[in-house]
C-alpha cells in the first residue's frame, strides 16, 4: 500500500518491512495489518559441530593412509532417506573390493542408532571379525556420523575400526556407495517411505541387489565375491542369501505390499 501510494520510494517491500522490524522507522508492526500476519523466517542455525573430530580423519588423511597401507579394506558408509515426513532411513555399508552392500533399517537418522548398529554387529560376529570387515570406514560429514570415537571404540574399549570423512559437500569422494544406491532406488524410488518396511524386507532387497552380476566384477556377483572375501559371520548376521540369476527382481514389485 505504501509503495502504491508513493512510487518515488526507491526501496522494495521487503526492505521497508526490515526497516520497520529494526525500529529504524516510527511505524510499528501493529500499524501494518499485513505485517502482523507474516511468519518470521527461521535463521536456519544448526548445532555447532566440534571440528576437532576431523583432526586426523580428513579425506587427505584417508588418502595418505591408503598410500602407506594400500591393501587396507575400505568400507563406504552412508544413509538413504525416505520421503519427506517419514522417519526410518537405511544405513548402508559398501565394501569396495567386492561391490557388496549391506543395509540396516534405522528408526530415525540419529547418531545413537548408528552406534547401536555398530555394537550389534560387533556383538554378533566378534571384535576380531568386525575389525577385519570394517578396517577403515569412509563416510560424509552428516550429523549422524559425527561421533567417531563412539563408532571406533567397541566392547572392552578395543579399537574396532577407523573413521575418515569426505570433504564438505564432496559425496563424490565415496563414489562406490553413491553408485550402488542406484540399485536401491530401482526398488525403492525417491519419494518412497521406509516406515512400513521391516529389516527382513530390506534383507530381501539387498539379497537381490548383491546377487546381480556386475560387468566390473568380470560377470560375477558381489554376493559370490563376498562369500570369499568377507567373514561368513557377517553375511549370516544380515541373513543375506544368493538369488538365482533368473529370479532376480530389481523393481518396486519386489517389495510391493
Amino acid at each position: 500500500m505504501i509503495l502504491q501510494n508513493h512510487p518515488e520510494i526507491p526501496y522494495s517491500e521487503k526492505t521497508l518491512y526490515n526497516y520497520i522490524e529494526s525500529g529504524a522507522l516510527s511505524v510499528k508492526n501493529i500499524d501494518l495489518p499485513k505485517k502482523v500476519k507474516y511468519k518470521l523466517r527461521s535463521s536456519g542455525s544448526s548445532e555447532l559441530v566440534d571440528k576437532t573430530i576431523y583432526e586426523g580423519r580428513t579425506y587427505k588423511d584417508f588418502q595418505a593412509f591408503l598410500k602407506e597401507f594400500p591393501d587396507t579394506r575400505v568400507t563406504e558408509m552412508d544413509t538413504v532417506l525416505g520421503c519427506e515426513g517419514s522417519h526410518k532411513v537405511l544405513l548402508t555399508f559398501h565394501f569396495s573390493e567386492c561391490s557388496f552392500m549391506m543395509a540396516y533399517l534405522l528408526d530415525s537418522k540419529e547418531s545413537d542408532h548408528i552406534k547401536n548398529v555398530f555394537d550389534s554387529i560387533e556383538h554378533a560376529i566378534g571384535t576380531f571379525s568386525f575389525a577385519s570387515a570394517f578396517s577403515l570406514i569412509l563416510t560424509d560429514r552428516g550429523g549422524e556420523f559425527q561421533i567417531p570415537d563412539a563408532l571406533e571404540c567397541g566392547e572392552d574399549n578395543l579399537i574396532r575400526t577407523s573413521i575418515y570423512y569426505c570433504d564438505p559437500m564432496c559425496s563424490w569422494q565415496k563414489p562406490h556407495c553413491e553408485k550402488n544406491h542406484e540399485y536401491i532406488r530401482k526398488i525403492c524410488p525417491k519419494g518412497t517411505s521406509f516406515d512400513d518396511y521391516s529389516q527382513k524386507e530390506i534383507n530381501l532387497m539387498m539379497s537381490h541387489i548383491n546377487s546381480t552380476p556386475r560387468q566390473s566384477l568380470g560377470g560375477l556377483s558381489p554376493m559370490a565375491l563376498a562369500k570369499i572375501m568377507l567373514p561368513h559371520e557377517l553375511l549370516n548376521f544380515f541373513a543375506l542369501t544368493e538369488i538365482p540369476a533368473d529370479e532376480i527382481v530389481l523393481t518396486p514389485a519386489l517389495l510391493k505390499k
